[in-house]
């Protein structure tokens, strides 16, 4: 079992995201390292016999599974904004949420939490009416499952949103992302935006001792996470994944 399961602070992966013959991702590499898998539901990437193998792999080694629902975008990854209606949206979610519970209740295993994917995630953190609709979808999906997003200035006015949907929320932070002093992500356009190895370590035990990063600006942004996100899509990126786990396992 992932040694992180009864810590305060979880780690959380983006699986699933391979399609046919298209390779994406270092699963097996990663799986046994977290404690999360946010997997794929098809819209984005992955397929039927990607979402088998993915569950499979977060059964044998005892990773909690959440549903990683995106944009119908397939072709630009879920990265692309689309125009939707709530009702649209909240069909959306619950089609791909639908998919992962399905499989994995095949499988003996139970979807627990929903984290949205991509452009998805970024314009529901950017839009408040966009996020009542996905707490909204989330909430009154036919068991109770959490939301994962971004941990930000602004946690307790989710909280209290969340709350009028009986909706349990999980608070993200990013291990190799630079932060904007409000707490949001800067943008992968600009130039320092993802840390490199020794960097994000940095950062990650400042999380830990203090709860706090430090922004773009140089400013500290107090984050109180629930779990913490990683990459897995290169070798590099195992790497670095392999030492945050090390540091979150120290006593």
């Amino acid at each position: 079992m992932s040694p992180l399961i009864n810590s305060v602070i979880k780690l959380n992966c983006d699986l699933g995201e391979s399609f046919g013959a298209w390779q994406m991702g270092l699963d097996a590499e990663v799986m046994p390292l977290i404690d999360q898998a946010n997997i794929a539901c098809g819209f984005h990437a992955g397929d039927p016999t990607v979402l088998v193998n993915t569950l499979t792999l977060a059964k044998t080694h005892q990773v909690q599974i959440g549903a990683h629902p995106s944009y119908d975008d397939k072709q630009g990854f879920g990265r692309r904004s689309v125009k939707m209606t709530a009702d649209e949206l909240k069909h959306l979610l619950w089609y791909q949420m639908a998919a992962v519970d399905g499989v994995a209740k095949s499988l003996g295993l139970e979807l627990s939490y929903v984290k949205p994917h991509g452009a998805l995630y970024n314009d529901m953190m950017a839009n408040p009416a966009l996020l009542e609709t996905v707490m909204h979808a989330v909430a009154s999906y036919h068991k109770p499952l959490k939301l994962m997003l971004l941990a930000t200035g602004c946690a307790a006015q989710h909280k209290v949103l969340a709350q009028q949907y009986q909706l349990e929320l999980l608070f993200e932070a990013f291990a190799d992302r630079r932060y904007k002093s409000d707490g949001s992500l800067t943008p992968r356009s600009q130039t320092g935006s993802v840390l490199d190895h020794q960097t994000a370590l940095v950062q990650v035990q400042q999380l830990l001792q203090n709860g706090t990063v430090q922004s773009d600006t140089g400013d500290k942004v107090v984050i109180q996470a629930d779990t913490l996100c990683v990459h897995g899509d290169n070798p590099a990126a195992v790497a670095l994944v392999k030492s945050i786990r090390q540091l979150l396992d120290k006593p």
